[in-house]
């Protein structure tokens, strides 16, 4: 199947995978994370777009150098739109009126009308343009192009190039928070995401994740950046307040695509290599620490302005941020898999799980005596890792 990207509905009903080796789209029922049907595309799908209002799917075919729309009510393909050979990625505006369209082979963007369902423009970028992201008000686009090691600006009002932002080496995939006030970007050279003020067009700071990342994504409250990381089989965890990597969540082998519900609970990651989609939490971040406590951690949910107690099993932490949607406490001393739960005036509800890390415990020494200067072999038992955490070494191809 080697399945790559995918992407929500508007409300997240239904996710649609691109799986490029078996030719096909999977939609999944979200409510009960089924495939209800999987739909014949031409030659290799990349990546399906959904414009705003749901009705329409834009799947990007690379290998038939076309995009199919796609009738998300029937799941049918209603016309194949003619791009050229190694399109790869799109996004629509926010208006729904157009639809923009990477090629790596001939370095451009296509316009689509989707009116007309035809190319009204071609845009020539950087060398190697994948990536492709519009801003929130619909004025700018934005192109990862990994050859010339950029971020290609077009001013989507006259479909020219307004600007080129220096990234990180390899730049191929990106990602806008909510606002459109930063633009986060995997860079595959180094393994970083870059962070890029979208007002100065200017980078200001660079994350290091681990190897290979490729689809990222931004959650409904700014609060973290998700990265796929397809050699090490893992997403990190982006705190956007520090820029510091807070968590690495072990998923299947060879993740790629990623997509967060609009409601911040969790997110999908298609692991390409296993051709599974994995559901992970992120309502608690980071989901583990130490016995001895003393850990920042971001809860979301909803309706958590009034909180009255946070507890970890049965020790209560200690809230030191609060929003509607956000809490940050500070973990208590514990041991084990704990429940996180939150109290308000409402009632309590359940918000995740929480796994204490016990401290590495030393087991013995061996030799117990050596020579004055020489290097000897010492043993000790490592901290055990949370759940589910794995391991791999190999990567997909990039997308």
């Amino acid at each position: 199947m080697l399945p790559q990207g995918i992407t929500l509905s508007p409300g997240g009903a239904r996710a649609y995978v691109a799986n490029r080796g078996s030719d096909t789209v999977s939609v999944i029922d979200t409510a009960t994370d089924t495939v209800t049907a999987t739909i014949p595309t031409g030659a290799g799908p990349n990546y399906v777009a959904i414009a705003p209002d749901g009705t329409r799917g834009y799947v990007v075919v690379s290998d038939a150098g076309v995009v199919s729309v796609l009738d998300t009510a029937t799941n049918a393909l209603l016309t194949d739109i003619p791009v050229g050979a190694g399109v790869v990625m799109a996004a629509v505006t926010p208006d729904g009126s157009r639809v923009y369209v990477t090629q790596q082979a001939g370095n451009t963007v296509s316009v689509i009308d989707t009116a007309t369902n035809a190319v009204t423009d071609v845009i020539t970028v950087g060398g190697g343009a994948t990536g492709v992201g519009i801003s929130p008000d619909g004025t700018r686009a934005y192109v990862a192009c990994f050859n010339s090691g950029a971020v290609f600006v077009i001013d989507t009002a006259t479909n020219t190039v307004a600007d080129t932002i220096t990234a990180g080496p390899v730049p191929i995939l990106l990602a806008l928070n909510p606002d459109g006030s930063r633009l986060y970007v995997t860079n595959v050279g180094n393994s970083t995401v870059s962070v890029i003020d979208t007002a100065l067009g200017t980078v200001i700071a660079t994350v290091g994740v681990s190897a290979q990342p490729r689809f990222l994504a931004v959650s409904p409250d700014d609060a973290h950046v998700y990265v796929a990381n397809s050699l090490p089989d893992t997403v990190s965890v982006i705190d956007t307040a520090t820029h510091t990597v807070v968590e690495n969540i072990g998923v299947g082998a060879g993740p790629t695509g990623l997509a967060v519900f609009p409601d911040g609970t969790h997110a999908y990651v298609v692991n390409a290599e296993a051709n599974t989609v994995t559901v992970i939490a992120t309502t608690v971040i980071p989901d583990q620490g130490s016995t001895g406590g003393g850990d920042t951690v971001t809860v979301t949910g909803h309706h958590l302005a009034n909180a009255t107690a946070v507890r970890f099993g049965t020790a209560q932490a200690a809230v030191t941020a609060n929003t509607d949607t956000s809490l940050t406490v500070t973990s208590p001393a514990g041991g084990g898999v704990v429940p996180v739960t939150v109290t308000t005036p409402g009632g309590t509800g359940f918000l995740g799980t929480f796994y204490y890390v016990p401290l590495p415990a030393l087991t013995g020494i061996s030799p117990t005596a050596g020579p004055v200067g020489a290097v000897t072999t010492r043993s000790s038992s490592p901290a055990v890792t949370s759940p589910g955490r794995s391991m791999c070494t190999s990567a997909p191809p990039v997308p």
